[in-house]
This record gives C-alpha cells, structure tokens and sequence, in this order.
C-alpha cells in the first residue's frame, strides 16, 4: 500500500479534498494522510461540497506536518504554492508532486460565487486524484 501525503498551508480545505476523494477512490491502494503548514480547522464550505459529490470529510481534522509521518511517505503532493515551497526537506526517495489548485477560502463575493469556487477547487482535486490512482494502478499491474 502506497502512503501518501497531501499538504496545503492550513490543511483547511484543498488538502482535506484530497484526501477524502483519495480515501474513497484509492481504497485498498493507498494510505491517505494530509497536513499543512499550520492547523486551523476544516472548511464548513469544503465539507458541504464534498457532501455534494458524496464524500464525507466531516471527521477529518486539521494537522500540522509531522517531520516524523512525513519521512514514512512514499508521495507526498502539495496543493498550493506555500506548502510546495514551505515543506520540509524529504528524503530523495520520496516522490514529491505538485498540483497548483486554486485557494477558494479566499474568495470575495456572494455566497453563490464562492461556493462555485469551492466546487471548482474540488472538481479539480477530484479529477487530479483519479488520474493519479488510474496511473498508480497502470504502473503497479
């Protein structure tokens, strides 16, 4: 089973995404973690669109990186620019990937314009994890 990472600056939303839709899709293939740079909290609008695509994140939690976790990874994927940069060093045998998502917490305007950012932000995440798993499950027979 693969260990894998997911890192954003709070851990509060692009991260918790893809980590709910890797556990779901990649049952059984993966070992899921997510972390940020610093805790906060899950977003209230990222569990109410994940509700929408049927996956339940509410009992996931905000952590930080763990230096020690983070070394056990073999993929760790960062979703914004902050983390990519901020994360600690990892071993050279860690595979490190980036998928520059846009940060819907963010968002100005009515709560329709935000919520479409933040369907937009998971609908990206949701198609990003599937094409990893789908290229995961290529290379390992």
């Amino acid at each position: 089973m693969l260990k894998i990472m997911f890192l954003c600056t709070g851990n509060s939303c692009r991260s918790q995404m893809a980590e709910g839709f890797a556990r779901e899709f990649g049952k059984g293939l993966l070992d899921v973690h997510s972390a940020g740079l610093l805790a906060t909290r899950v977003h209230p609008r990222a569990i109410m669109v994940m509700n929408e695509a049927g996956i339940d994140i509410s009992g996931q939690y905000s952590k930080e990186i763990e230096e020690e976790l983070l070394r056990q990874m073999d993929i760790v994927i960062t979703l914004c620019g902050n983390a990519e940069a901020s994360c600690p060093a990892t071993p050279s045998a860690l595979k490190r990937l980036h998928w520059p998502i846009n940060d819907p917490v963010g968002t100005v305007g009515s709560e329709d314009e935000i919520l479409k950012a933040f369907r937009t932000a998971r609908d990206e995440i949701r198609e990003k994890v599937q094409e990893f798993i789908r290229d995961i499950k290529e290379s390992h027979g």
